[in-house]
């Protein structure tokens, strides 16, 4: 028998057993102990797989409000985002932006413009900004698709490999991650390619969402063609 002070208490107040999910199992548990083991309780096996489907809800549900503030922060940081690049009244500070504003509002290392030109040694754009790298006809290509020639998505996130890594100009040692976003700049023009690098390696990974940055690559552009044109 137990004391008849804690009696009174359990008497008084018996809804704090029943909010203790511990000092219900602890009884549960006891309850199948006094049955012996050649008899099945099949309403504590009910229970247990109750508290089974109850444990996986909740890690579901904590699952799902992770992501739902994960993807409104990226929301919110995509669109901060735009609203630098649409801030320049000129080219070049437009591209300077991007190594700027633009890349700590997207919490990222480095971002380059990568530029394809039919004409060796061309380089007038990549006067312009350390941001803009030009490089030969097909490079855009070969890049994202590591050299395979396979088609690839309009954004490709992965791990940086260290031997291509060299567009980050200098900074490749430090980048571990890197989100490429294709860029058709118009008709008559060859393609583009805004290549994010960051020094965390988890940061993009090709299992990630790229709508947002779909998104993103879209309005970068519509507001590169209109510098151009």
């Amino acid at each position: 028998m137990i004391d008849a002070d804690t009696r009174d208490r359990i008497l008084a107040a018996p809804e704090a057993l029943l909010d203790d999910p511990a000092v219900m199992q602890a009884l549960i548990d006891a309850h199948e102990r006094t049955l012996g083991g050649n008899i099945v309780d099949l309403r504590g096996v009910a229970m247990e797989r109750l508290e089974q489907r109850l444990d996986r809800l909740e890690d579901t549900h904590r699952s799902v409000i992770s992501a739902a503030y994960e993807n409104l922060a990226g929301s919110n940081q995509v669109n901060r985002a735009i609203l630098h690049l649409l801030e320049p009244m000129e080219f070049a500070g437009f591209l300077g932006a991007l190594n700027g504003t633009i890349a700590s509002t997207l919490r990222v290392d480095r971002l380059r413009l990568v530029l394809e030109s039919r004409v060796e040694g061309e380089s007038a754009l990549g006067q312009l900004s350390e941001a803009v790298l030009v490089v030969p006809a097909g490079f855009v290509a070969d890049y994202l698709s590591l050299g395979r020639g396979t088609p690839t998505k309009p954004v490709v996130l992965r791990q940086v490999v260290p031997d291509l890594a060299a567009i980050y100009g200098g900074a490749e040692g430090s980048i571990g991650s890197e989100a490429l976003l294709a860029l058709d700049l118009g008709p008559g023009r060859l393609p583009a390619l805004l290549a994010m690098g960051a020094g965390d390696p988890n940061l993009f990974k090709p299992a990630h969402g790229t709508d947002l940055l779909q998104f993103f690559a879209s309005v970068f552009e519509r507001l590169m063609r209109k510098w151009l044109n």
